[in-house]
C-alpha cells in the first residue's frame, strides 16, 4: 500500500531534535552531515544576513498518516538581495558551501527515498511562489527517479559514495584485496621499516585534545594541498570562518563520543592525519592531510589501512571511505553509492527569468575558468 505522507514547515532544529536522531539512525549510510549538530553550526557559521544577501532556514518534515516522522529536509532559501521586490530566491539543501558538506539530501531511511521526495516536490510545487530556483545537492536513485518524471528537472555532477562494509579480522578484509593493493601496502609497510623508521597510530577522541588534533590537522591539509606534481587537492579549510567551523563540529562531536582523529606519529611527529566520525557502527573517513617530506612512504595509504584495521579491531561493521571517485577508494573494491546534482526552476515566470540567468551566469563562469586553466597549463 502507498504510503500518504503531508510535509509541514518545522519552526527551528530544537523542535524536531528527539525525532530528528531518531531518523537519522535509520538512514545508510550514515552520514555526519545530517544532524540537527551539523544543521545549527552551518548555519550559525555559514548563514548570511546582510543587505546583499540572507539566508533562512527552511526545515520540510515529512509525516505519515500516524504522525511519524519519515523525512526531512533541512534547507535555506537564499535571497539577493535580502529586501525589496525584485529579488532572486534559490532554495538549497544545507550544505551550500565550499566542499565541507560532502553529500547533502532529504534524511530518511532508503526504502521511503522515493516517497518522500514525492511528497516534498508536491509541497514546492503548491507553493511555488514562494522560490525561484530550487536544488538538490545529493539526490540517490531511488529519489532521483521521481525527479526524472518532472520534465523542467536538471542534471548536474554525479559525486557517488564508496562504503567498505567490514569483516570480523584485518586477515580476512587482507584476503579479499586485490593485488595491486595488496602489493601497495606491503610496499608502504616494507619501505619504513627499512629505512628504519616505525610508526604509532594514535586516535584522538577527547574534547580537550581537538585543539592540537586540529592545529595538525589543518597544517598537514594545507600542505597536501599546497604539494605540486600530482592530483589537485584544495585546502578546504583555508579561511578563517571554515576552520571555525570545523572546530566547533569536532568539539560537539567530541562531547557526543564521534569524534576520531587518526594520526600516524614517525618519530614522535605527526606525519599524517584523517578526521572521522563515528556513527553508531559505521565509522566516516572525512578530510586528511600529510606532510610531503614522507610523501615517498605513502604514509596517508598508512593511515588509512591503519585507520580501518583499528575500525575492526573495535567492532565498526563499515568504514565509508567518502564521496568522489579515485583510486584511493575504488581500490578497496567497496560498495558504490550513486548521487546526483539536480535543480529545478519555479514555473512561475520569474522561476524562468531566474533560471535563464543562472545558466547565462553559468556558461560565463565555465568559459572563464576554462581560460584560467589554460593559462595556467601554458603559463
Amino acid at each position: 500500500m502507498t504510503m500518504k505522507l503531508s510535509v509541514t514547515r518545522a519552526p527551528s532544529p530544537e523542535a524536531l531534535r528527539a525525532e530528528w536522531e531518531q531518523l537519522e539512525q535509520a538512514t545508510f549510510p550514515r552520514l555526519p552531515f545530517t544532524s540537527p549538530r551539523w544543521t545549527s553550526l552551518w548555519l550559525r557559521h555559514f548563514g548570511e544576513d546582510r543587505p546583499l544577501l540572507r539566508d533562512e532556514l527552511v526545515l520540510y518534515a515529512v509525516r505519515d498518516e500516524t504522525g511519524k516522522l519519515r523525512g526531512l529536509s533541512p534547507m535555506i532559501i537564499t535571497h539577493r538581495p535580502s529586501i525589496g521586490p525584485v529579488q532572486t530566491r534559490m532554495l538549497r539543501m544545507i550544505g551550500a558551501d565550499p566542499n565541507i558538506t560532502e553529500l547533502s539530501g532529504p534524511i530518511c531511511a532508503p526504502e521511503d527515498g522515493p516517497a518522500v521526495m514525492e511528497a516534498l516536490l508536491a509541497h514546492l510545487e503548491a507553493h511555488a511562489g514562494t522560490w525561484d530556483l530550487v536544488f538538490f545537492n545529493s539526490v540517490r536513485d531511488g529519489a532521483g527517479a521521481v525527479l526524472e518524471g518532472r520534465a523542467n528537472v536538471h542534471w548536474g555532477r554525479e559525486s557517488p559514495d564508496f562504503v567498505l562494509r567490514l569483516p570480523p579480522t584485518w586477515d580476512a578484509l587482507k584476503a579479499k584485496l586485490g593485488r595491486n593493493l595488496k602489493e601497495s601496502l606491503r610496499k608502504c609497510y616494507n619501505s619504513l621499516k627499512r629505512d628504519g623508521h616505525t610508526f604509532e597510530l594514535r586516535v584522538r577522541t577527547e574534547p580537550d585534545e581537538m585543539r592540537e588534533a586540529l592545529a595538525h590537522f589543518f597544517r598537514l591539509h594545507a600542505a597536501r594541498a599546497h604539494l605540486s606534481g600530482t592530483v589537485d587537492h584544495l585546502d578546504v579549510f583555508e579561511l578563517d570562518r571554515s576552520r571555525n567551523f570545523l572546530r566547533d563540529c569536532m568539539n560537539e562531536a567530541a562531547r557526543a563520543g564521534e569524534a576520531r582523529v587518526f594520526q600516524l606519529v614517525i618519530g614522535g611527529k605527526v606525519v599524517a592525519t584523517r578526521l572521522a566520525f563515528a556513527l553508531g557502527e559505521q565509522l566516516y573517513l572525512y578530510f586528511s592531510g600529510f606532510d610531503p617530506e614522507w610523501k615517498q612512504y605513502s604514509v596517508m595509504t598508512t593511515t588509512v589501512a591503519e585507520a580501518i584495521r583499528w575500525a575492526i579491531e573495535n567492532r565498526f561493521t563499515l568504514v565509508n571511505l567518502s564521496p568522489g571517485r579515485d583510486v584511493s577508494k575504488t581500490r578497496w573494491d567497496p560498495e558504490e553509492i550513486p548521487y546526483r546534482q539536480a535543480y529545478l526552476p519555479s514555473r512561475s515566470v520569474r522561476g524562468g527569468l531566474v533560471h535563464r540567468a543562472y545558466v547565462e551566469l553559468g556558461d560565463r563562469t565555465s568559459r572563464l575558468g576554462r581560460m584560467i586553466s589554460f593559462a595556467r597549463r601554458h603559463s
